[in-house]
C-alpha cells in the first residue's frame, strides 16, 4: 500500500513508569479502513501503548504519526481533536450525567463528514441507549456503560476508534451486541484498533493482529495466519 493509506504509524515507541521501562520499541501500523488488534497477556504493555498514542502517557523515545503528522506527547485533547476516539479500559463515563448528556458533552464534527455520528445514529446502533437516555451513567449496567462509552467516542466523529478491553466483564449476549456493532462500523469504513481477550470474534473482525510480549511485538499477521498458528496462540496468548 502507498504511504497515503497509512492512518496511524507507531515506530520505536519506548516508555514506562518512573524508572521501570514498559515499552521496548513498540511498533504498529493501521491503514485507513483497517481493523487491527493488539493482543497479549495482562501486563505486557498494551494499555501503555494506547495511553502513549493518546497523549495520556509520556513517550520517552519513538514516533507516533497520525495522518502523516507527529502526535507523540501532544495533550490528549489535541489527539482527540485530530480524529482519534478512545473507548478506555474501565469505560470512564460520567456517572452523574444522563446518557444523553454523556453523548453530547464531547460531541463534535470537525471534519464535516457526509454522514456524521449524531444522537439518532448512535441510538440506531444501540437502541438500548435511547431507552435509557434519561438515566444517569451510574444507573446503567456494565454492558450499557460500554455501549455508551463506544457511542460517546463515535460522537466525536473520529477517523480512528480505539477500544481498550472492548468486551471485558460483559455477558456473552452483550459481547455479541458489541461485536455486531464493531462489524457494522468496519463495513462502513471506520478504522479500528482493538484490545480484547476474545480471540474468535477478533479473528472474524480484524484485518491484522499484533501480539505484544514484554513491551514489544513478537508476532504479526492476518487472521488466516493467526488462526493457522496454534503455537503462537498458545505461547503468547494461552489460547
Amino acid at each position: 500500500m502507498s504511504t497515503d493509506s497509512i492512518l496511524l504509524k507507531v515506530e520505536g515507541l519506548v516508555s514506562g513508569y518512573g524508572q521501570s521501562q514498559v515499552l521496548y520499541g513498540m511498533r504498529l501500523r493501521i491503514d485507513a479502513g483497517q481493523c487491527v488488534t493488539l493482543l497479549g497477556r495482562n501486563g505486557m504493555g498494551k494499555t501503555t501503548t494506547i495511553k502513549s498514542i493518546m497523549g495520556m502517557h509520556p513517550v520517552w523515545q519513538g514516533q507516533v504519526q497520525f495522518n502523516g503528522a507527529n502526535i507523540q506527547n501532544l495533550p490528549s485533547h489535541r489527539v482527540a481533536q485530530r480524529g482519534v476516539g478512545l473507548v478506555p479500559e474501565g469505560r470512564q463515563i460520567f456517572p452523574n450525567l444522563s446518557v444523553e448528556e454523556n453523548l453530547v458533552a464531547t460531541a463534535a464534527d470537525r471534519r464535516k463528514k457526509s454522514n456524521p455520528w449524531t444522537l439518532s445514529r448512535v441510538y440506531e446502533l444501540f437502541p438500548r441507549l435511547q431507552e435509557r437516555a434519561g438515566n444517569f451513567g451510574n444507573q446503567l449496567s456494565g454492558g450499557e456503560q460500554q455501549m455508551l462509552a463506544i457511542s460517546r467516542a463515535l460522537m466525536t466523529n473520529p477517523e480512528l476508534l480505539i477500544l481498550d478491553e472492548a468486551t471485558e466483564g460483559l455477558s456473552p449476549l452483550v459481547r455479541q451486541e458489541i461485536w455486531t456493532a464493531l462489524a457494522l462500523l468496519r463495513r462502513e469504513g471506520m478504522s479500528i484498533l482493538v484490545i480484547d481477550k476474545n480471540l474468535a470474534p477478533l479473528l472474524r473482525l480484524a484485518d491484522r493482529h499484533y501480539i505484544v510480549e514484554k513491551g514489544q511485538i513478537v508476532w504479526e499477521g492476518d487472521s488466516d495466519a493467526l488462526g493457522a498458528d496454534p503455537d503462537a496462540r498458545q505461547k503468547h496468548l494461552g489460547a
